[in-house]
């Protein structure tokens, strides 16, 4: 066969063109459904990009997957999102989420002080419950520090709850907090009077359990939420840490009221997505001495002419209520771990 002749560029035009089968020139719209139909839901766990959800009055457990023009990791437990497809619920059955409503809160955290890299942690939760133990394993006050400053910087109210105290004395660090007014439960093994002021503060509330590994978390989402069967580990007696028994965050519903979401144990707790210079707001009566601050003034410990020191000298403030700020301020400069 003789080879086919050469054609000049000149003696090309419209109808050399071959356009392939299947593949249209039009371009892919931009515009997505809008979904009217979408039914809400909360997000109650996540497992390897697959969402479990509740819907409906009687929660109606959905198990669902993100629609793709929502991105990664868009979705955390807590959020409230709008669901289309196979809701029934049915065994093998999977919907969509293709709506993240916008949240009221949102806790964060980063993996140090120097990470720009922001985990969101849960949404729309409205009370932080910081859980430490009075022992076994031994309480971290600058972890506890780094909770209240993600508390106060969400808008979330905090809540300490000390656990263990059938095991050692929890005087000491529940003094340690009580000039920041931080609403204290304390509760030890069956301790019912400790479990009943813990359900009474968060029934109605959305909460979420932060805290060590090994301080207790699972036995309260137990005692709070009858027949969850949280997982329970022991406490090495090596390194003095817990094991992580809960491997991601769950949100369970209270009985009477409100969910409780319990959360995998920590052991740093990074603020690098929170301005130092808000901390001071979360403090109205220290706040309000500080109008003679120089200019600059970071109200830390060793500031020269810091008006948190006149009005300590003065009388007018507690010296433990301006050492607890101080102690929150220095956190953000040190690892929650050390």
């Amino acid at each position: 066969m003789s080879p086919r002749p050469r054609r000049s560029h000149a003696s090309y035009d419209e109808s050399d063109v071959r356009v392939r089968p299947g593949r249209g020139t039009r371009p892919r719209s931009k515009i997505r459904p809008a979904h009217s139909g979408a039914v809400p839901g909360m997000v109650v766990a996540v497992d390897r990009g697959r969402y479990t959800c509740v819907i409906g009055d009687d929660d109606q457990v959905v198990t669902a997957m993100t629609a793709r023009e929502l991105g990664r990791k868009a979705v955390v437990v807590g959020d409230r999102v709008g669901l289309v497809g196979d809701v029934s619920g049915g065994a093998g059955t999977l919907a969509r989420i293709v709506r993240v409503h916008p949240r009221t809160s949102v806790l964060r955290r980063t993996a140090d002080d120097d990470d720009d890299v922001e985990r969101v942690i849960v949404a729309n939760a409205s009370h932080l419950v910081i859980v430490a133990a009075v022992a076994d394993p031994e309480p971290r006050p600058r972890l506890i520090d780094r909770c209240l400053v993600a508390a106060f910087d969400s808008g979330m109210t905090p809540l300490l709850c000390v656990t263990k105290s059938d095991i050692g004395d929890p005087s000491e660090l529940v003094g340690m907090y009580a000039p920041l007014d931080v609403p204290t439960v304390v509760t030890g093994a069956h301790d019912e009077q400790g479990i009943a002021q813990l359900r009474d503060a968060l029934n109605g509330e959305i909460s979420v359990l932060v805290g060590h590994s090994g301080v207790g978390k699972s036995t309260l989402v137990n005692a709070l939420v009858p027949g969850s069967d949280r997982a329970i580990g022991a406490v090495n007696v090596v390194t003095g840490r817990g094991r992580h028994t809960s491997t991601s965050a769950v949100a369970l519903r209270l009985p009477d009221g409100g969910w409780v979401i319990d959360t995998p144990g920590i052991r740093s707790f990074g603020l690098a997505h929170v301005d130092p210079s808000t901390f001071i707001t979360a403090f109205a009566d220290l706040a309000a001495e500080t109008d003679e601050c120089p200019r600059g003034c970071t109200h830390g410990a060793g500031e020269p002419e810091c008006a948190l020191d006149d009005a300590r000298e003065a009388g007018r403030l507690d010296p433990a209520r301006i050492d607890s700020f101080r102690r929150l301020l220095a956190s953000r400069e040190r690892q929650a771990g050390d």
